[in-house]
């Protein structure tokens, strides 16, 4: 090799980028292509995992049982918030009832976790402590390579989540009062549907908070140390999208389009934290609202900016991008564009209503101890772009937050 060449390549940063099959079908016809899609793997008997408001709601299950006509096999309503262990195990019990070859989630997150964890236990057929991410000590966490065929996943979703992009699966177990994970590639979506419709049956509430901490992914992906340019194209797109969305969301809460533009917003930052993954906010939240019963927005917004402090020291530059993308301009220097895009996320929380404080939202300052050691053993802070070295760590940034 020629010595500029070889200088040259000295300079070409490697990285691997694969991007998973993924159809999406967006607006009032997206429902008329749901019946091919269900044709094109030979299904013929299609069950739907949603909860019992979206059940009785007259725009909610009855426009995707028209839809899917002969292929539609029964409906599993017992989808409640968090994905709690027994109602993923009465779901793996009514695929096996309705004797079925495809799994819809209508809803939100919480639909689209049960629906996959169900069809994972179903498969597997083994308890789920024996299949989840295990914690050896002093390694990084290990998830079982989960061997066998799983039913096809779609969804349509009624609230902005990065759960439509994602193989991973968590659900509550309500005994441990923690978060137990799956990891199946398989049982990533085929194709996604978004109705104006649909779109608009959650309420405006849910869909802030869902799309709040789709934002949260976002900025946890852009202080990754992935840099990989072409999430980081996903990534800074999605917050433009949620950070413009959200607000409009606040002031037209029944805006078919806004709904519709936080789920395309929710999804790209679901597919950039593929490559990007997210670290220490996503790790605490997990555990104060498993521990709490909070919204998973609500907890990412409580921890975000003091997270980001703390990984200042190794996110550097990178919080630059976030605060262009919030409209606090380019910043000359590191300090200040840190400085700038904390100031950026705490002002669009604060503009759109969201609480400051943990305990605002009921956690007690002694529960902070047994959060820190739960977020110590969760599965995204050994992902995070900072080591934490201990709990002592997590309980200053919990303090930070209370």
């Amino acid at each position: 090799m020629p010595p500029a060449a070889a200088a040259a390549s000295k300079n070409m940063k490697s990285f691997r980028h694969v991007t998973p099959p993924l159809r999406v079908y967006y607006g009032a016809d997206s429902l008329l292509q749901l019946p091919a899609e269900i044709d094109r793997l030979g299904c013929r008997r299609a069950v739907i995992f949603c909860g019992q408001t979206l059940a009785r709601h007259p725009d909610g299950l009855a426009l995707v049982v028209k839809a899917l006509g002969n292929r539609y096999a029964g409906v599993f309503s017992r989808v409640t918030a968090h994905s709690p262990l027994p109602a993923v195990l009465a779901g793996a019990e009514a695929l096996r009832e309705f004797q079925a070859d495809a799994v819809i989630a209508v809803g939100g997150g919480s639909a689209v976790v049960t629906a996959r964890a169900s069809s994972i236990l179903l498969a597997e057929s083994r308890d789920i402590h024996e299949i989840c991410t295990q914690y050896p000590a002093g390694k990084p966490p290990v998830s079982p390579k989960l061997s066998q065929p799983k039913l096809p996943q779609w969804v349509v979703p009624t609230t902005p989540t990065t759960a439509y992009a994602k193989a991973g699966t968590a659900v509550v177990d309500p005994s441990l009062g923690q978060r137990v994970t799956l990891f199946d590639p398989k049982t990533r979506a085929h194709a996604l549907f978004i109705h104006p419709q649909l779109a608009l049956t959650a309420p405006a509430s849910l869909a802030l908070d869902a799309g709040v901490q789709a934002f949260a992914m976002a900025v946890q992906g852009i202080e990754s140390k992935s840099r990989d340019p072409l999430a980081d194209a996903l990534l800074l797109h999605a917050l433009r999208i949620l950070d413009r969305h959200l607000r409009k969301l606040v002031a037209e809460p029944n805006d078919a389009e806004t709904r519709g533009q936080l789920m395309l917003g929710a999804l790209l930052a679901g597919q950039g934290t593929d490559y990007a993954p997210s670290g220490l906010t996503s790790a605490m939240a997990h555990c104060i609202g498993a521990r709490f019963h909070l919204a998973n927005g609500v907890t990412n917004a409580l921890v975000l900016p003091h997270a980001m402090r703390f990984n200042a020291p190794a996110t550097g530059s990178r919080l630059a991008l976030v605060a262009e993308i919030l409209g606090a301009g380019t910043q000359d220097n590191t300090e200040a564009a840190v400085a700038a895009a904390i100031d950026g996320v705490e002002q669009l929380f604060a503009n759109i209503g969201l609480p400051k404080r943990l305990r605002e939202v009921g956690v007690p300052n002694d529960a902070l101890p047994q959060l820190a050691k739960d977020a110590a053993g969760d599965w995204f802070l050994h992902q995070n772009v900072r080591p934490v070295k201990d709990e002592s760590e997590l309980m200053k940034i919990l303090d930070a937050a209370w």
